[in-house]
């Protein structure tokens, strides 16, 4: 099999869309607790929300799923969507809505790369929050190879950099 060109370095994901039993209890996540922008939506069936204006980031529907149940484990799909913050600050904010609206973290790691919060949508579709350290300060083995890491991420730590 023959090695394909890279793909455009610029190539980012655009949006993920997500399939929801509630919408409006998937909008009060989304929007109420992390803080994202409804943007448009379409009656009970769908709604695109975003940061900064942006036409939408993540689009919700109930088109297949309204008042459905989350897919049982063993079962393949969409591990968890990452929502990228521009600093650790900004991750600090992100935690401090997720823990005031009493959510409950599945874990928090330190990668090396990055620093993450995992944690379930109502619909329990998996959530990382996230911020990347600038890339000279990523880890790099002997080879200069990517040798990224899961250690625990000291969330204590993390809320004390929150702006405020």
């Amino acid at each position: 099999m023959s090695q394909s060109p890279a793909v455009h370095a610029a190539t980012r994901i655009g949006h993920v869309h997500l399939k929801v039993a509630d919408l409006d209890r998937a909008l009060g996540f989304y929007c109420g607790v992390l803080g994202f922008e409804l943007m448009q939506r379409m009656g009970s069936g769908a709604a695109f929300i975003s940061a900064g204006g942006y036409h939408h980031h993540i689009g919700l529907n109930t088109w297949e799923s309204k008042g459905g149940s989350p897919p049982p484990p063993g079962t393949t799909g969409l591990y968890h969507t990452a929502i990228l913050y521009p600093t650790r600050p900004a991750l600090a904010d992100a935690l401090h809505r997720v823990l005031s609206a009493g959510i409950a973290l599945d874990g928090a790691s330190d990668h090396g790369v990055s620093e993450a919060l995992y944690l379930r949508d109502p619909d329990q579709n998996g959530v990382e929050l996230y911020w990347d350290r600038p890339r000279e300060q990523w880890p790099f083995g002997p080879d200069g190879k990517l040798a990224m890491v899961t250690k625990r991420l000291d969330v204590e730590g993390l809320l004390q950099q929150r702006e405020a």
